[in-house]
């Protein structure tokens, strides 16, 4: 049965101010990470000169992030959740500053782009499992729905704005100045959580060790099968888009159409997230989790489309049906989660949904590189759809992604 339009409108959530200072802080750290996002790869190929290279770098960020979410996790549960984020916001602030200042300077080089992309992947592994589980905490229950599109809408509306700026100043101006405006970002979003005032979560009491946070959270993540069934799939669909838009799109980009036209197709994208949390909001059927899993696979609509030859119409409208697709899978998830995992475990598990989906993710980065110069982007973009394909195919025949529904 589905959902019906009425109730709470989308900006609910708005009239509370701990929700206003989360989604402020959020916004602003992925307006800069849309800029970073376009910039980086465009930064590698300018120092090096080569996609493995590219690679490497955006695989060293995402081999600290998975590397260090569970203990992020155990952070996140045990400490304030809004001193969680001030703290990586410092960090990631620093690391893109240092990055920027390198690449303006003329002294970046593969070692120290590896080292920073490092040091801000540790910042993101804290930065996620807090961020995520401190929405419940900001607006009462009735309106989880409703907040989680609305956080959706002012990420994906930062990565809008942030891609497109970032595409014209790396074209106008170079990378660095991207990156640059991603470390003022980071330093305004950590300025925006002082303002993030909640209700303490229930931390554990007494000495508690970290491997018994985390068996505790491993038995909360396992409970439910369609939990760890969901973030396998995404072990696989998130491994190929990483590859497919961190390295062979640019790749692709540099060989045809362009590096600004690149920063715009990814903000299309951005623009379908968008579009599609706002239909989130709006409606979603009770077996949302089922409707949001089967939509995954859109998401090989844009590979489909960059194997090309493509016009960038067609290009721009895979782009945006892709992102539309992808994002009534990302509401249902949260709040599927959120519904049924108790909070104070609910970092935890979000540090192994996290983990699961990214553990992959520098695998792919760094191998599509070898793939494509050897196969050609064509047959990488080819094998990376299959695989997406596959992985969403068979979490859909899952019984309990199928029966879930909705409390609300």
């Amino acid at each position: 049965m589905a959902q019906a339009l009425g109730g709470p409108g989308i900006t609910a959530p708005l009239s509370y101010g701990p929700f206003r200072a989360l989604a402020l802080g959020r916004g602003l750290m992925l307006f800069g990470n849309g800029m970073a996002g376009v910039a980086l790869a465009f930064a590698v190929l300018d120092v090096t000169g080569s996609l493995a290279q590219v690679g490497l770098v955006v695989g060293a960020r995402s081999i600290a992030n998975v590397s260090l979410l569970l203990l992020g996790g155990v952070i996140a549960d045990r400490l304030p959740r809004a001193l969680v984020l001030r703290g990586a916001c410092a960090l990631a602030a620093g690391s893109q500053g240092l990055l920027a200042l390198a690449l303006l300077t003329g002294t970046a080089s593969l070692p120290l782009m590896v080292a920073l992309s490092l040091v801000n992947g540790a910042a993101a592994a804290a930065n996620l499992p807090a961020s995520a589980a401190l929405t419940p905490q900001t607006v009462p229950y009735r309106l989880l729905r409703q907040a989680n599109a609305l956080i959706g809408i002012v990420k994906h509306g930062g990565m809008l704005s942030g891609m497109s700026a970032g595409g014209v100043v790396v074209g106008l101006a170079g990378p660095g100045w991207a990156i640059a405006v991603d470390a003022v970002m980071f330093a305004a979003a950590g300025a925006a959580f002082f303002l993030l005032r909640v209700p303490d979560h229930n931390r554990p009491s007494g000495p508690r060790g970290v491997l018994t946070d985390l068996r505790e959270g491993w038995s909360e993540f396992t409970a439910r099968t369609w939990v760890w069934v969901i973030v396998l799939q995404f072990m696989v669909v998130n491994a190929g888009w990483a590859a497919a838009t961190t390295v062979l799109g640019p790749g692709i980009a540099d060989e045809t159409f362009g590096r600004t036209a690149w920063g715009l197709l990814m903000a299309a994208n951005s623009v379908g997230l968008l579009i599609g949390g706002v239909l989130a909001a709006r409606w979603q059927p009770h077996r949302a989790l089922l409707y949001g899993t089967a939509l995954v696979t859109v998401q090989t609509v844009p590979f489909f489309a960059l194997m090309g030859p493509s016009p960038l119409p067609l290009l721009f409208a895979a782009m945006f049906v892709g992102g539309v697709a992808v994002e009534q899978f990302t509401v249902a998830w949260e709040v599927s989660v959120q519904e049924n995992v108790p909070q104070e475990r609910l970092s935890r598990v979000y540090s192994y949904d996290a983990l699961g989906s990214f553990v992959a993710m520098p695998v792919g980065q760094i191998a599509i590189g070898p793939v494509a110069e050897a196969a050609g982007p064509g047959r990488a973009l080819a094998l990376v759809a299959s695989a997406t394909l596959l992985a969403t195919l068979a979490a859909v025949a899952v019984p309990s992604v199928r029966g879930l529904r909705r409390r609300g």
